[in-house]
């Protein structure tokens, strides 16, 4: 106990500090976590999109904040034993949807990014917001012109100045995986 004391007592004679507050809380993640998994769940009320777990954010002090969630685009048919396989009318059934909403997916990504810059005002202006999510797929899907993972991101100052409408969404870098 004796030598804890020591040597918290010499940390902060030579100013070392015991615990450094984060710039952006977690509570203020938590938040913005919240917001992306109710928006991912009712992309379609009639056909829902599976988020398939919760969205998970981290701030990387001098880079920005990440959020990083996996959904699965469509509810698949599913395979039982009295059902043990699929035709592949069905499979190219479930492609095709999923391709259709690949673009309802990722404007909804883009609009929560936007959303995301306000709600994380003490995220530098220079720092990136991230936003990425993981799809997911079952092993008899035929995936050809699906990625396995799409991420955008911005400068927060950026994402800013489009919900201001002083900047065009170009400034949005996507990447597909």
């Amino acid at each position: 106990m004796k030598l804890m004391v020591t040597l918290l007592a010499a940390a902060a004679a030579i100013g070392v500090p015991a615990v450094q507050q984060a710039r952006v809380s977690r509570a203020t993640l938590a938040s913005v976590e919240k917001i992306f998994d109710s928006r991912i769940e009712r992309l379609s009320i009639d056909d829902p999109f599976m988020l398939l777990g919760t969205t998970r954010g981290v701030y990387l002090e001098g880079y920005g904040a990440v959020l990083t969630a996996e959904a699965n685009l469509v509810a698949g048919p599913a395979i039982t034993p009295f059902h043990p396989a699929l035709t592949k009318e069905q499979i190219a059934k479930v492609r095709l949807k999923k391709l259709h909403r690949l673009p309802v997916l990722k404007q909804t990504m883009r609009d929560m990014l936007v959303d995301a810059a306000a709600s994380l005002d003490t995220v530098p202006a220079q720092e990136q917001v991230v936003l990425a999510v993981s799809l997911f797929y079952f092993s008899w899907e035929d995936r050809t012109g699906l990625p396995g993972q799409v991420m955008m991101q911005a400068p927060r100052q950026a994402l800013v100045g489009i919900k201001l409408g002083r900047v065009g969404e170009s400034v949005i870098q996507t990447r597909e995986f």
